[in-house]
């Protein structure tokens, strides 16, 4: 997917001098000093964003003459990074194509996110810091983290705050990711996103689900509309199906959301951008790849893969696996030969794989659209015991918090 073009060809192409009269959609998006000229915002996940896919993903947004978006790398926990956690440096290591350099850190401690904002700011290891507080895993709710900490406003202030001071003397722009709330009878994103404003954070995006949803259920967009109307000195972004280009503008015309984040929908989908990109600029050109282009690109972003992990084959291709399920959706494929792909080790035997399937297969349509992966079902959110009695931080929570600085980051 080196050249997008001529891998995906698009299957609406505007007639000459239609490009240049095409009304777009929105403006560029402004995050601080940062202009997005293309107001679509890859999210950050776990797993999934790494350097590679960032890679697909924004070729894919400038494949139709368009400036890309804005590519997030995977969320890095602040207290791994400000140890110097090998992993975690390789997450805030960017390309040199890359541009603008986004990184998302993750903390419930504000010193330590202060001090790890300070580093990637201070070492020019990324241009714009967006922090985590919508991530809905137990394994981060039940320590007070994520999705489940703006509950606690000062926390979440002060945590905001430290942000904003390290990263402001280097010119760099913070932004605030987070949900809807805990639950449906715990909501926290307006007063959230209204603290964030005053605090100077340059954006503010928002899921439109609980953390009790997890991913199941449908995102509920009139709530990002809300915050929309309630924060209205920066922009506020849209997050939470968007399978598709025609989503992201029903979303634009629904909420009045001055850019969108797409998570899940691009997974398996790095065209989506390339959808996307030509929809908020006006035209209606969209990317339908046959069997054999998605196999090309499957293929480069296994040899991406490689060259991330620092040449080591195996690990690259073991990375790659859990993308297979995602890029063949919809495609006739036998279980066999998706099992077969699911446990490649090699380049050549990747290569091999994919040459082995039927490749004169053309787009399959709705078939491989839609949602991706599994969405499960609305979980009880995990929360220490008592979290709830009180938006008020104790002395006995505020050490117990410390235990959530994972030293794992990307999860």
């Amino acid at each position: 997917m080196g050249d997008v073009t001529s891998t995906l060809d698009p299957v609406s192409t505007p007639a000459p001098g239609e490009l240049g009269a095409a009304e777009r959609v929105l403006p560029p998006l402004q995050i601080g000093p940062i202009t997005v000229d293309t107001p679509v915002v890859l999210a950050p996940m776990a797993g999934v964003t790494n350097r590679a896919f960032r890679t697909l993903c924004r070729e894919a947004g400038a494949s139709q003459g368009f400036d890309p978006g804005l590519y997030v790398a995977e969320m890095v926990t602040s207290r791994a990074l400000v140890e110097r956690n090998v992993e975690s440096l390789r997450i805030v290591t960017f390309g040199e194509d890359e541009n603008p350099r986004s990184a998302q850190v993750y903390g419930v401690d504000p010193a330590t996110v202060g001090a790890a904002v300070k580093i990637i700011a201070g070492e020019d290891r990324a241009d714009h810091v967006d922090l985590n507080f919508g991530c809905p895993v137990p394994k981060v709710t039940r320590k007070g983290g994520g999705a489940a900490l703006p509950w606690k406003r000062q926390l979440f202030t002060d945590i905001v705050r430290a942000a904003v001071e390290a990263a402001e003397p280097h010119g760099v722009p913070v932004t605030v990711k987070m949900r809807v709330g805990i639950d449906d009878e715990h909501h926290t994103f307006l007063e959230a996103g209204r603290i964030a404003e005053s605090l100077g954070v340059a954006a503010v995006a928002l899921h439109g689900r609980t953390a009790a949803q997890h991913y199941s259920g449908t995102a509920d967009w009139t709530q990002i509309a809300r915050l929309k109307e309630a924060v209205r000195t920066i922009p506020v972004l849209g997050n939470g199906d968007i399978w598709s280009a025609e989503d992201a503008l029903r979303m634009v015309r629904e909420t009045g959301v001055d850019g969108v984040v797409v998570g899940r929908g691009c997974q398996g989908r790095p065209w989506l951008f390339a959808d996307l990109a030509s929809a908020f600029h006006g035209t209606t050109t969209r990317v339908r790849p046959g069997l054999r282009d998605v196999a090309d690109t499957i293929y480069r972003h296994g040899e991406l893969m490689i060259d991330y992990f620092d040449g080591d084959e195996g690990k690259g291709m073991r990375d790659l696996r859990k993308h297979m399920a995602w890029y063949l959706k919809g495609y006739v494929v036998g279980g066999e030969a998706r099992h077969a792909l699911a446990m490649v080790s090699t380049l050549a035997e990747l290569r091999e794989r994919l040459d082995a399937l039927d490749l004169e297969q053309g787009y399959p349509g709705e078939d491989a659209e839609g949602p991706r992966g599994r969405a499960g079902s609305p979980k009880q959110p995990h929360l220490p015991y008592g979290w709830l009695d009180s938006r008020d931080l104790d002395a006995e929570f505020e050490a117990r918090l410390r235990e959530a600085e994972l030293s794992v980051s990307g999860g």
